[in-house]
């Protein structure tokens, strides 16, 4: 990456949230802070992280959450400003960069290791 733009990543990543990006096969709550109209709320999501993207300030993770409809999939910025708690709930043993295989599968045998 050239130079000039790390320079200007690297002020804004001081300038953002110090979250840490959580890692794939982690159960993770996180408090999304939510605007409707002019009121603001912040909504806790549940799910399990499938993925993690890029580096510097474009970092991504991808949760996917299970609900009773089936699965959900959301990806999130590491360092948007709506992001403003992340909890590890549960992690697990994995050896796969991406856990998209879980996308087809349900019920027990989507668990992972501990």
């Amino acid at each position: 990456m050239r130079k000039e733009i790390r320079l200007v990543e690297e002020k804004f990543i001081a300038k953002s949230n110090n979250l840490q990006c959580p890692d794939i096969g982690d159960v993770v709550r996180l408090a999304v802070q939510i605007t409707e109209g002019q009121k603001e709320r912040i909504q806790k999501v549940q799910g399990l992280v499938i993925a993690k993207n890029n580096s510097g300030i474009r970092k991504t993770f991808t949760i996917r959450s299970f609900l009773q409809i089936g699965g959900i999939e959301r990806i999130y910025s590491l360092h948007a400003p709506s992001l403003k708690e992340i909890e590890i709930i549960k992690q697990s043993k994995i050896r796969r960069s991406k856990l998209y295989y879980l996308r087809t599968r349900s019920g027990k045998a989507t668990r992972l290791q501990n």
